[in-house]
C-alpha cells in the first residue's frame, strides 16, 4: 500500500505542476482532473471511501468539466498582454509572502505534529449529510450561490455582441 500511496503522490504532485506551467488551458484542466483523481486515489488508500467517490464524482466529474467547458465557451486564447504584466518582479510580491506564509505554517505543523498519531475512524455518508445541511448550511449554500454567479459571468464576458444593421441603412 506503501508504494501506490507514494506513486499516487508523486503523479499528483508532478500534474498539478504541469497543470500550473502549462499555457495551454484544456491542456491545464486536464492535468489539473488527473492530479484530482489521484488525490481521490490517496484518499482511499487512507481508508475514506466516501471521499475518494466524492472527490472523483464532484471535483474531476462535474466542476472540472464545468471548467472545460466554459474555456471552450470563451474561446481563450494567449494573450502576449496579460502575460507580458505577469513577468514583471512587482505583480510577485504578494503571491511570494502568501507562499512564505504557507511554506512557514506548514513547516510549523509538520514539527508540532510530528509526535501525534491519528486514529481513523469510520464516517458514515449519513454523518456526512447531517453535517453538510445542518452545521455547514450556509457554507453550502454560499458556495452554490458562488458558482452559480461564476457561471452567469463566465457567459456574460464570453457573449460576443452582434451589431444588427437594417438592410436599408447599408452603405
Amino acid at each position: 500500500m506503501n508504494t501506490i500511496f507514494y506513486i499516487a503522490g508523486a503523479i499528483a504532485l508532478l500534474s498539478s505542476i504541469l497543470a500550473i506551467t502549462n499555457r495551454n488551458a484544456i491542456h491545464a484542466l486536464l492535468y489539473l482532473i488527473l492530479s484530482l483523481l489521484s488525490i481521490s486515489v490517496i484518499f482511499y488508500i487512507l481508508g475514506a471511501p466516501f471521499i475518494a467517490a466524492l472527490e472523483v464524482i464532484v471535483y474531476a466529474g462535474a466542476i472540472m468539466v464545468l471548467f472545460i467547458f466554459v474555456v471552450m465557451m470563451l474561446n481563450i486564447g494567449l494573450e502576449e498582454e496579460l502575460e507580458n504584466k505577469w513577468l514583471k518582479p512587482r505583480m510577485w510580491i504578494l503571491p511570494s509572502i502568501i507562499a512564505a506564509i504557507l511554506l512557514a505554517n506548514l513547516i510549523y505543523a509538520l514539527r508540532v505534529l510530528e509526535h501525534q498519531t491519528v486514529t481513523p475512524q469510520i464516517i458514515q455518508p449519513k454523518q456526512i449529510g447531517i453535517s453538510l445541511f445542518t452545521t455547514y448550511l450556509l457554507a453550502v449554500e454560499l458556495s452554490a450561490i458562488l458558482l452559480l454567479a461564476g457561471i452567469i459571468g463566465a457567459y456574460h464576458i464570453g457573449k460576443q455582441k452582434k451589431k444588427i444593421i437594417h438592410r436599408f441603412l447599408k452603405k
